[in-house]
């Protein structure tokens, strides 16, 4: 995390240095692993259509001799027939050539070393299946011995009638030395080739960035001065690039638009926000209403003023009435709040000492509070502060259910930088998680009473000290929200 804010701060000039460098120093690698892998991938091919040009010349030479030889073709006349002939075809060919039984047992080889009396290795039986199985009665078996890589080919030999004598076997060494040396010069010519690129290019990378970053920097200016609520400059740049002075056209544009566009919208966020009020205002208000009618209602059709309970009656209908009557107030009472923020009272405080003040109202035993320091002081309204203690710890105590055996609220105050953090921790039943983006919003609640303007307008009181509000929650286990106010110099 800490890496990538690093990388984030490093300038533009930088990063187009940096990006053009880099990009040099990956074609180079990109173009030697392709030479590289274009090689091996030549040796290759190479070595397989060298062992397989031999092989068919081999076997050409084979037959040839099959069909010229006086003994009667079966496996058991191959020693006699290639006796002297084995040896003439290795030379003629530069090439070991042996010659297997059907079975597998070696019957003939060209080793000046090797005898047929000693115990020679057998074709493996795998081997023997797959030469048989496969379409062309041939396979390959490649195997690395010593650093070295071995391929040997194994094919059937067939007599004037196709019928299977025997089995030929070619061991080949792959010899891979012209290819490495070839390789090797050619690594050599590109590293040079690239190297001379690469000091072009730290000098290209340099001036360009340098270029670019220029009209940006002017630019960039500019933009930082622009408010919403000043007199913004156009910007005026010479010598500038299309794309330079298409952006500059536009933020000109945008300068020339800004003031009016800032008259609209404030205007219609006013309208929007009463709009959704009053729309809010008059759902909350009809709530009540419909039970206090239904009550009405009833009185009308069963009043009976015989009846011997008719002032109980009175009495249960009344406090009906007085209780939706109590719930309208309690709505007009919260909006008004919510509507009509008391302006700030600025005064210089201790901090720690108002939410220590702020915590007293509250009788719970499990609440605790934590200051890492005595003294915090700023510049705050201190009934605005006391209101956003009260409002957090009030959810807080809320958000706990009332058979929970162990309960716990922590406030915490303590120095960040330039800001004071204030904390408030519980165990409570935590926030789903479908529920977590609306939780500052006015009308949001997931109780069962009270209109959801609580967090709203702690949110508002905070944001107009420039500060912010945020929370985690694992829902199941609790919640802790934290406030961060900026230190004010008194």
């Amino acid at each position: 995390m800490l890496k990538a804010v690093k990388i984030k701060r490093v300038s533009l000039r930088i990063r187009i240095f940096l990006s053009m460098i880099l990009l040099t120093l990956i074609a180079s690698i990109l173009m030697a692993s392709i030479s590289i892998f274009q090689f091996k991938k030549e040796a290759l091919v190479y070595h397989q259509e060298r062992l397989e040009r031999k092989e068919n010349a081999i076997k050409e030479h084979i037959n040839f001799i099959l069909s010229n030889t006086t003994y009667p073709l079966t496996s058991e006349n191959l020693p006699l027939i290639f006796k002297d002939k084995i040896h003439e075809l290795a030379d003629i060919h530069s090439l070991q050539i042996n010659i297997y039984s059907l079975k597998g047992k070696l019957l003939k080889s060209s080793k000046a070393s090797f005898s047929i009396d000693k115990s020679a290795p057998p074709i493996p039986d795998y081997i023997l299946k797959l030469v048989q199985s496969s379409m062309d009665k041939r396979y390959v078996d490649i195997k690395v011995i010593d650093g070295k890589k071995y391929r040997s080919s194994f094919s059937q030999i067939k007599d004037l009638k196709f019928k299977p004598l025997g089995i030929v076997s070619l061991p080949y060494i792959e010899d891979d030395g012209f290819y490495d040396k070839e390789l090797q010069n050619f690594l050599i010519r590109l590293g040079q080739v690239y190297g001379f690129m690469l000091i072009i290019a730290f000098a290209l990378a340099y001036f360009l960035s340098s270029y670019i970053t220029k009209s940006l920097k002017a630019i960039s200016d500019k933009i930082t001065e622009t408010s919403l609520n000043q007199k913004n400059e156009k910007i005026e740049l010479q010598d500038s690039s299309r794309e330079i002075s298409l952006l500059i056209n536009a933020y000109n544009g945008m300068v020339d638009k800004l003031e009016q566009s800032a008259v609209m919208l404030a205007q219609s966020e006013r309208e929007q926000a009463w709009r959704e009020m009053a729309r809010q205002v008059a759902h909350e208000i009809k709530n009540p209403l419909t039970p206090m009618r239904l009550t009405v209602q009833s009185f009308q059709r069963k009043f009976d003023p015989e009846d011997p309970d008719v002032r109980q009656k009175m009495d249960d209908y009344s406090k009906i009435l007085i209780q939706q009557i109590d719930t309208m107030s309690s709505v007009a009472s919260a909006f008004s709040n919510f509507a009509s923020m008391p302006a700030q009272q600025n005064e210089t405080l201790n901090v720690v000492e108002i939410v220590e003040l702020a915590l007293e109202i509250f009788n719970e035993e499990y609440i605790h509070f934590n200051a890492e320091e005595e003294k915090i002081i700023t510049r705050l309204d201190r009934t605005q502060l006391i209101r956003v203690i009260t409002n957090l710890v009030k959810n807080a105590i809320q958000s706990i259910p009332e058979n929970q055996e162990y309960k716990s609220i922590v406030v915490w105050v303590k120095r960040e930088e330039n800001n004071v953090l204030i904390t408030v921790e519980d165990n409570g039943v935590g926030i789903e998680p479908e529920n977590s983006q609306y939780i500052f919003e006015p009308k949001f609640t997931t109780k069962t009473s009270g209109m959801g303007l609580g967090l709203g307008i702690i949110k508002n009181i905070i944001e107009n000290y420039k500060g912010t509000i945020t929370f985690e929650t694992k829902y199941g286990r609790g919640t802790v929200f934290t406030v961060s106010l900026p230190l004010t110099k008194t």
